[in-house]
C-alpha cells in the first residue's frame, strides 16, 4: 500500500504543488537579497496570465491607434470617405476654374467687339463645353423649321432686314434706362463732370443698360459702393453711390437685371442719388446721346 501512495505522489499533476524556493544571493559575499516561495503550477499561472496581458495589450494599442494601418492587407474604414471628399473638392475646384477662365475670355471677347460666351455645363460627363451647343432636332421640328423658311425664302423684306442686323453694330444696341428719375446734373466735360445725376425714390433698383460682365464691384472713399459692366463695343457704365451692390466681379447681367440700390454712399455725394456714367473707347460718352431717363 505504501508503494502505491508513493506511485501517486510521483504524478505529474501531484509535483505541480512541489513548492520551491527561488533565492537572489550576492556572488560574492553569498548574502541572501531576495528570496520568493512559489510551485511549478504558480509559475505556469503567473506566465500565462502575463502572456494574456501582453496579448491584449497589444490587440487594444493596434485596434485604437493608427498602428492598425501599418498591417498588411488592413484598410482605413474612412479611406472611401476621404477620397470622395476629395473628389468632390477637386470638381469643385474645376469649375471654379472654369468660370473664371470663361470670365476673362469674355472680358477679351468684348473688348474685341466680339460675342459673348455662355458656359454650358454637361450633366453627363461633367465636362465644361466653351464654344458650341450640340442639339438634336426631332423629324418634326426639322421639317417646320424647313416649312416656316420656305415660306419667308423670298420675302425681300424679311432677307433685307436680317442681312442688316447685326448684334455688335451700334445701332442696333438698345440701351436700358438704369433707374427711372429726374436728372439733377448734366454731362459736362468742361467742369469734369463725366456722367448724370439721377434723383429717383428712396431703395430703388438701379438696372443694367446694356449685356455685359461685371468688372468692378467695391466701395471707395469718394464715391462709395461703385460697380462697373463691360459691355460690347468697348462700352463700360459706372454706376456710383449705391447704399448696397447686388452682384460681384465676374457675374454676367443683363440689360435691365437689378445689380445695385440707389443711395447716399462717399464722400463726394449730397443726397441720394445715382451717378451714371457711360464710356467707350476709353472716353467719357454723354448718356443722354444713348438713352432717355
Amino acid at each position: 500500500m505504501a508503494v502505491k501512495k508513493e506511485d501517486k505522489k510521483n504524478k505529474w499533476y501531484y509535483k505541480l504543488r512541489n513548492k520551491y524556493r527561488l533565492v537572489i544571493m550576492n556572488d560574492i559575499t553569498f548574502e541572501e537579497r531576495l528570496s520568493f516561495r512559489l510551485t511549478r503550477l504558480n509559475a505556469f499561472v503567473t506566465l500565462g496570465t502575463t502572456i494574456i496581458l501582453l496579448i491584449a495589450l497589444t490587440t487594444l494599442l493596434i485596434s485604437l491607434t493608427p498602428l492598425r494601418e501599418y498591417i498588411p492587407g488592413y484598410t482605413d474604414v474612412q479611406l472611401y470617405q476621404r477620397v470622395y471628399e476629395l473628389q468632390n473638392k477637386t470638381d469643385s475646384l474645376e469649375r471654379v476654374f472654369a468660370q473664371k477662365d470663361l470670365y476673362f475670355r469674355n472680358i477679351k471677347s468684348i473688348v474685341e467687339g466680339n460675342p459673348i460666351m455662355d458656359m454650358v455645363i454637361d450633366t453627363t460627363t461633367h465636362n465644361l463645353n466653351y464654344d458650341t451647343i450640340v442639339l438634336t432636332r426631332s423629324v418634326e421640328d426639322s421639317l417646320l423649321r424647313a416649312d416656316y423658311e420656305n415660306q419667308n425664302k423670298f420675302d425681300l423684306y424679311f432677307n433685307d432686314n436680317e442681312a442688316l442686323y447685326d448684334k455688335n453694330n451700334i445701332r442696333n444696341f438698345t440701351f436700358f434706362s438704369p433707374l427711372k428719375g429726374v436728372i439733377t446734373t448734366n454731362f459736362s466735360l468742361v467742369e469734369n463732370h463725366f456722367g448724370v445725376d439721377i434723383v429717383s425714390k428712396e431703395k430703388e433698383n438701379i438696372k443694367a443698360v446694356l449685356d455685359g460682365a461685371v468688372i468692378l464691384s467695391e466701395w471707395t472713399v469718394e464715391t462709395g459702393y461703385v460697380i462697373a459692366v463691360q459691355h460690347r463695343q468697348n462700352f463700360i457704365s459706372f454706376y456710383k453711390h449705391n447704399s448696397a451692390l447686388l452682384k460681384k466681379a465676374g457675374n454676367y447681367v443683363k440689360a435691365g437685371d437689378p445689380i445695385a440700390v440707389i443711395g447716399d454712399s462717399g464722400e463726394l455725394s449730397t443726397g441720394p442719388h445715382l451717378h451714371f456714367e457711360l464710356w467707350r473707347n476709353g472716353s467719357p460718352v454723354n448718356p443722354l446721346d444713348y438713352m432717355t431717363f
